[in-house]
């Protein structure tokens, strides 16, 4: 089975800035306009927005490659489906929709990248303005890619070029053998054929210190100073948690070839910050968690290693007996233990646990005929905890430092 993997690189860009300098206040006056318009007759498809406004755009901007009105289109689409439907839900308190970032979106007519002599070329009024693409290590694997849309985004005095590229891997058969992922605010729980392995991650410390930080910020910085600290200290944030979640990926990564796994399972968490109703502090906290870009970053490693990933219901999986499905209880700090048969395990074991088993339940669909439904064994060595004759109740505890 084959499966396309997107990846997006950013190139700092160095070369004659004043000459694409003009682009961004007129793609932003024709995003405007194809957003006023799609506002006031409710459009939301591209084609229909792009006929109807193509030829007034063409005069009133004859010198620009018309590809950029295409794109505008296509991003003023986006853009107002977007504000209706966060409008219906009443998160949004403008009347219309407005675009006012430094962003311009570039389809294959406007750029083209070689990525031998690490170059770029951008369409402009007055033609093609070639950059030079500031690389490292890390973007040498975007040349066996193929490069998709990209983005030019104006960063202060600087100039950048995100890129999408894509790549079709070869995903392996399943052999039985899977890696169910339990995601926690300040841990990950691995349920592997082996055994459970729980990695301490410490982005609840690392979110706390900084939120508390921009709150003393905002309580005694005024002025442009209050705006550049908290970009400051939002931007340390976002890389400190990500250069988390990318050690953690590399470590389940590890885990999974050790073991030999063909699929790692995650938890569907679609739409659960809508479900959090806890406290305000407790709120706060889990709507800092991004959960899901830990999921995206372990699930582009793994495809691009030949794993498949599969994302199942989580509803009961911390709640429910593994062994004979009874209602769990607490017995203890973060224990949870069967009334009906006595298994003990702590509830991110229990959760990862479920994972696996809910995902292996599914090869036994009878629409899959044919195929031979996997066996899933545990094993009953453990590094820590209180041993139980049904299940592994401890978990080998590792820690990764941000």
């Amino acid at each position: 089975m084959k499966e396309t993997v997107k990846l997006t690189a950013n190139f700092k860009l160095d070369g004659p800035e004043a000459l694409v300098e003009p682009l961004f206040s007129t793609y932003k006056a024709i995003l405007n306009e194809a957003l006023t318009h799609a506002h006031a007759k409710g459009i939301t498809g591209f084609y229909r927005l792009k006929a109807e406004v193509y030829r007034d755009f063409r005069a009133k901007w004859p010198e620009l490659p018309s590809h950029y009105i295409y794109t505008a289109c296509q991003m003023a689409c986006s853009i107002y489906k977007a504000f209706r439907k966060l409008k219906r839900r009443g998160r949004v308190k403008a009347d219309k929709p407005n675009f006012n970032k430094d962003t311009i979106m570039l389809d294959d007519h406007l750029f083209s990248l070689d990525l031998e002599n690490w170059t770029v070329s951008i369409a402009t009024p007055q033609g093609r303005v070639r950059f030079r693409l500031l690389h490292g290590q890390y973007h040498e694997k975007f040349k066996a890619m193929r490069p998709g849309q990209a983005w030019l985004v104006k960063r202060g005095r600087e100039l950048w070029l995100k890129v999408v590229f894509s790549v079709e891997v070869e995903l392996r058969e399943p052999n039985g053998r899977v890696l169910a992922i339990d995601v926690n605010e300040n841990n990950i729980t691995i349920a592997s054929p082996s055994g459970f392995r729980q990695i301490r991650t410490g982005e609840r410390p690392i979110r706390t210190a900084y939120f508390l930080k921009r709150r003393k910020i905002q309580a005694s910085v005024r002025g442009k100073a209050k705006a550049r600290l908290l970009a400051k200290y939002r931007g340390r944030e976002r890389n400190r948690i990500k250069d988390l979640y990318h050690k953690l990926a590399n470590e389940v990564l590890r885990v999974a070839e050790t073991e030999d796994v063909s699929v790692i399972v995650l938890e569907d968490l679609k739409g659960i910050r809508s479900h959090i109703r806890r406290g305000r502090e407790l709120n706060g906290r889990l709507h800092r968690w991004s959960f899901r870009q830990l999921q995206a970053i372990i699930e582009y490693k793994a495809k691009l290693r030949g794993l498949r990933v599969a994302y199942v219901n989580p509803k009961g999986t911390s709640s429910l007996c593994p062994s004979c499905g009874a209602k769990l209880s607490p017995n203890g700090y973060r224990l949870l233990r069967c009334p009906n048969c006595g298994l003990e395990a702590d509830r991110d074991v229990i959760g990862a646990w479920n994972l696996a088993q809910r995902y292996v339940g599914s090869f036994r669909s009878p629409r899959k005929p044919g195929h031979e439904a996997p066996r899933w064994e545990w094993s009953r060595e453990v590094p820590h905890g209180r041993k139980s004759p049904r299940c592994p109740c401890g978990a080998e505890r590792l820690s990764i430092q941000p």
